[in-house]
């Protein structure tokens, strides 16, 4: 996706794009301190009926979306380049049970 520029990252880029009604997987870095910094972005995800999910480290997943340093939220868009692959990912995360 970050080949194809199809990845939105920080918390500002994800929430003026997910108002905007734009459509895709929303993964959130568990590590985030303090939480009030995008506890505002599930609740967004859920009115919009968007998928989510949660990871541990936001290095991570700042180096998951091909960049340099960590991120807190990042969104990926379909695109037809990964159209199966983003397929898979959106079934799995579907079947996650909503966090508590």
């Amino acid at each position: 996706a970050s080949k194809h520029k199809q990845i939105r990252r920080g918390v500002k880029e994800v929430q003026k794009f997910i108002n905007k009604g734009e459509k895709g997987i929303t993964v959130l870095a568990g590590d985030t301190l303090p939480i009030d910094v995008y506890c505002h972005i599930p609740i967004m995800c859920e009115e919009r009926s968007l998928p989510y999910a949660y990871v541990p480290s936001k290095s991570d997943l700042g180096a998951a979306a091909g960049s340099k340093r960590p991120t807190c939220v990042i969104m990926i868009k379909p695109h037809e380049e990964y159209q199966e692959t983003y397929d898979e990912c959106l079934e799995e995360v579907e079947a996650l049970p909503l966090p508590l």
